[in-house]
């Protein structure tokens, strides 16, 4: 059974160099990238000119353990966790990635989504490539290797200069060097950190935290760092690195609320959206409350800018586990009530203001739009901290087809109806610009699943299975 219909992003990265123990550094470093990926999990770590690596479907506890980590020796390392937007969920496409090249080994792990891989592919495949996975990441290893006859640094950069898309990378050589690489619009997310006087690459600055590493900066757009025992070198590859397409799902949705870019917070982001949201849409009302955890933050921002009353009208089962005994036919919407349960005493005559951060497929909403109905819930108005999905992410969010989106089939005022609201309000656009607190947010952000407008282009063959024939 299906418990969870909410958007997926691609993956969690980690790498570190010259620590005495780099794989359970790594280990702490992926356990706090868990929310990125459950897929599957993987470390690699560099000793004596050899790769070793371990990797498995499941969470990062379900793949490694004491005993593990001790094998895995090595001062330099990368760690991966994986939700698939290209290639098949598979034990075969978990990261991080590792090939041996006349007498070398590297190992790398990516968060994103390559529009071009399939033609790039099919064209290392004319030339005599064999693949081993159905993994974009895969497709930079083929091209690398073909580049080394330019040198170590240049193969990077020319294999940088033909990916197309969202790539965030960290990469392992058997030399003990790890490399951070950010696409050139600077999608995903990739900081560096410090700690002991060595450097430490994550996705999200709360990994940094965990293992205590102190934060530098994010790397730049087209940015390539290479680390090593002598310390750590950049390489530009992009004329303008100031204008980028990050992510804005990230502040939305995707980051754990503890992290932060740009200089921002995401936690008080998420507050000012809520702020905004009360300014745009507001209406009388009992209380605030969200659908735990996703809209939380934001339904704090409206309590506040309101006067409303915040309140945690649905209880989070925190412990459900990825499989569990399936209920009888007669235990209707038994996956939406094993995850949140109502508080009746509190809900029930009012009227009341949900919160949430998103809506894609809307089945999940629905369900529980009517389960507080039939608690005796009076009013229900629906206030979206983010402004309607209409198109779909080929950047490495796993609503790739515009038929999944609810929004782009529905006007607001069918959705409401569709919903069993009351009323239903999305916070504009400007106003989500507005409330990102930095400078020029138009030349920091990409909102194409809200506008349309893709920063890299693609063709029509481009789909999560695209790489699997």
């Amino acid at each position: 059974m299906e418990l969870d219909r909410r958007p997926r992003e691609a993956c969690g990265l980690l790498g570190i160099s010259q620590h005495p123990d780099a794989a359970t550094l790594t280990y702490f470093g992926i356990y706090a990238l868990q929310h990125r990926g459950q897929e599957s999990a993987g470390i690699a770590v560099s000793r004596d000119f050899e790769i070793q690596c371990r990797k498995g479907m499941g969470l990062v506890s379900d793949v490694f353990d004491r005993s593990i980590l001790e094998g895995l020796k090595g001062e330099c390392a990368i760690g991966h966790v994986r939700y698939s937007t290209t290639g098949s969920s598979v034990v075969l496409n978990a990261q991080p990635f590792v090939i041996r090249h006349k007498k070398k080994t590297y190992a790398v792990a990516h968060n994103g989504n390559l529009v071009n891989a399939h033609l790039l592919k099919n064209e290392l495949e004319e030339t005599g490539s064999i693949f081993q996975t159905t993994m974009d990441s895969e497709v930079f290893l083929h091209l690398f290797v073909k580049n080394l006859k330019h040198g170590f640094e240049q193969a990077l950069v020319k294999t940088v200069s033909r990916l197309e898309g969202a790539f965030s990378m960290v990469m392992l050589t058997s030399k003990g060097e790890v490399i951070g690489i950010k696409d050139a619009n600077s999608f995903r997310p990739l900081c560096l950190g410090k700690l002991n006087g060595n450097y430490v690459l994550a996705s999200e600055t709360c990994a940094l935290d965990l293992v205590e590493a102190k934060f530098v900066r994010e790397l730049d757009p087209g940015e390539i760092v290479i680390i090593n025992d002598e310390g750590i070198k950049s390489i530009q590859t992009k004329k303008d690195p100031t204008k980028r397409s990050f992510c804005i799902f990230e502040f939305i949705y995707f980051a754990r609320p503890d992290s932060t870019f740009f200089g921002k917070n995401v936690y008080l982001t998420r507050k000012a959206h809520g702020r905004r949201l009360a300014q745009e849409a507001p209406v009388d009302a009992d209380l605030v409350m969200p659908f735990p955890d996703s809209g939380t933050y934001a339904a704090l921002g409206y309590s506040e800018a309101s006067g409303i009353p915040f309140e945690l009208g649905m209880i989070r089962n925190h412990y459900i586990g990825r499989t569990f005994i399936q209920p009888t036919q007669s235990m209707r919407d038994f996956g939406v009530r094993v995850k949140l349960n109502p508080i009746k005493e509190l809900l029930s005559g009012k009227d009341i203001i949900i919160i949430e951060d998103s809506i894609i497929r809307g089945t999940t909403v629905k369900t529980r739009v009517k389960a507080l109905r039939e608690l005796g819930v009076n009013r229900i108005h629906l206030r979206v901290s983010g402004p309607p999905h209409r198109f779909p992410c080929h950047y490495g969010i796993d609503f790739s087809t515009r038929g999944e989106l609810i929004a782009a089939k529905m006007t607001i005022e069918e959705l409401k109806e569709y919903i069993g609201l009351d009323s239903l309000y999305y916070l504009s656009i400007e106003g989500l610009l507005e409330s990102m607190g930095v400078e020029r947010p138009e030349d920091k952000f990409c909102k194409a699943c809200f506008d349309g407008c893709y920063p890299v282009t693609f063709d029509g063959d481009l789909s999560k299975d695209c790489l699997e024939y």
